[in-house]
């Protein structure tokens, strides 16, 4: 055991300055060699209530994974189709409202062509040569409260009457891969693809109909919304980046003295001024759980959207008593506390069924207890509450590459070992996100995260694997 004793006006004078911490850590491990555990440096002559002192102790972290019932959806893209993988069946269906164009009108001479629903997507996931079919259902029961934050589980039997007839004239199928209408975006230099399908007669012609585009709440009690389904192919799923209806239609106007006519189309979007949900759905989800849980002692798993998490537990109790009897019940301050959590499967950029298998880029820890109200508030990171880790690349000793993430707890367990009634084991989550950054001023900074809305599976060492059994290193302080 190390101690480190300093004069108290001298301490005060260094947090002044912003210079006690390196301090602290130089001195730590120059004395670290010392054989004698009970070192102070001036000790004898401070009163012991002027004593400041540094300690290392190491505490096991215990892993399991856990089943994630559901997300809040606020997807910037949507998951569309169907997959199967060896982390289970993946089922994903969108329930949209559409924007209203606020004071619009048809032309008095309107006539209309068609009806047409259009779905762009620009990646997919599983195999792109493999048919997948696309249908729509009109939502005939409810409708979204913008005002609420819907989950990826809601059903959509709760907005679509049972037998409902499909809207689109024919059941739309197509081949991710097969990129027949593409769209070239200048500002990503990239192509995006587009689906577009034919409505029904029946459906055109209701939709031709409407007229009240003076508020959202009008054109809500018209038209409620659409539900879009995959209805055929387990083998892909598409990530639509972009939904729209359009109104095809023409009107005649006199011009130099001659009627003239004109083709125009009319687009509704499903954008941020209304709600979309992803709904999601795991075929045999406890199935998947059981057989992953069967790995335990090796290995953990975090598989996204809405589908197994990873939970580390801190032993807070006995975290705080160690720490406390160290530093004489003083005021504990955390300088260092890593912990590393190392990724198993393969990270590549290959393209095929196994996209699925790719761990996630961001990787949050939570504290279990704050999640909801984290996600729920639209909070951001706060290293007391929420770390972010990042995949991260590296080379271990044998010069191979490795993944891992990094997360630093020493300020949530400053904060944490301060309370006076800490649980005996702290939860903290592996949660994979979408962060939303923004820059200003040549400083970039996070806008919002958001719980991973598309897939990854990402493989880690369990905390009892023994070739490295997870664990803590918390370098503290008392004063």
């Amino acid at each position: 055991m190390i101690w480190i004793v300093m004069p108290i006006f001298a301490i005060r004078y260094l947090i002044m300055r912003n210079k006690l911490l390196p301090i602290l850590l130089i001195l730590a491990f120059a004395l670290s060699g010392c054989k004698d555990d009970s070192l102070s440096a001036g000790g004898s002559i401070l009163e012991k209530e002027d004593e400041i002192y540094v300690r290392t102790d190491t505490f096991e972290i215990q892993s399991a994974i856990t089943l994630c019932d559901s997300i809040i959806s606020m997807p910037d893209s949507f998951l569309l189709g169907e997959m199967e993988n060896k982390y289970g069946t993946l089922h994903a269906d969108v329930l949209a409202q559409f924007a209203c164009p606020i004071g619009f009108r048809y032309p008095d001479n309107a006539k209309l062509k068609g009806v047409y629903l259009r779905l762009t997507y620009s990646t997919w996931f599983g195999d792109g040569k493999a048919p997948i079919g696309i249908n729509a259902y009109e939502m005939d029961k409810a409708t979204f409260n913008y005002a609420t934050r819907y989950a990826t589980n809601t059903k959509p039997q709760d907005y679509v009457s049972e037998g409902s007839e499909p809207v689109l004239e024919n059941e739309k199928l197509i081949m991710a891969s097969e990129r027949k209408d593409s769209i070239y975006t200048t500002s990503t230099n990239s192509y995006s693809t587009m689906v577009r399908a034919k409505m029904n007669d029946a459906f055109a012609n209701k939709f031709f109909q409407l007229r009240d585009f003076e508020s959202q709440e009008a054109f809500n009690k018209q038209f409620k919304g659409l539900y879009i389904a995959g209805v055929f192919g387990s083998t892909t799923l598409l990530n639509i980046v972009d939904i729209a209806i359009d109104v095809d239609y023409t009107f005649t106007y006199n011009k130099a003295g001659k009627d003239t006519t004109v083709s125009d189309v009319k687009s509704f979007y499903a954008n941020s001024e209304v709600r979309q949900v992803n709904c999601i759905n795991y075929a045999d989800k406890q199935g998947t759980f059981d057989a992953l849980s069967a790995d335990a002692a090796l290995y953990n798993y975090v598989i996204a959207p809405a589908n197994i998490y990873t939970r580390l537990s801190l032993p807070m109790k006995k975290m705080q008593s160690v720490i406390q009897s160290r530093i004489d019940d003083k005021r504990p301050y955390v300088n260092m506390a890593k912990v590393r959590v190392n990724v198993c499967n393969h990270v590549d950029q290959t393209t095929g069924r196994d996209d699925w298998s790719q761990p996630a880029p961001k990787m949050l820890l939570i504290k279990e207890s704050a999640m909801h109200r984290f996600f729920t508030d639209r909070e951001l990171p706060a290293d007391t509450c929420a770390i972010i880790g990042e995949l991260t690349k590296g080379t271990n000793k044998a010069g191979d590459t490795e993944y891992y993430y990094s997360y630093d707890l020493s300020a949530l367990l400053t904060k944490q070992l301060r309370f006076t009634n800490n649980p005996d084991t702290m939860h903290m989550l592996m949660v994979p996100v979408d962060v939303i950054t923004a820059t200003s001023n040549s400083t970039t900074y996070i806008v919002s995260i958001k719980q991973q809305q598309t897939v990854s599976a990402t493989q880690i060492m369990s905390a009892k694997n023994p070739q490295d059994p997870m664990d803590v290193e918390v370098v503290y302080s008392g004063f």
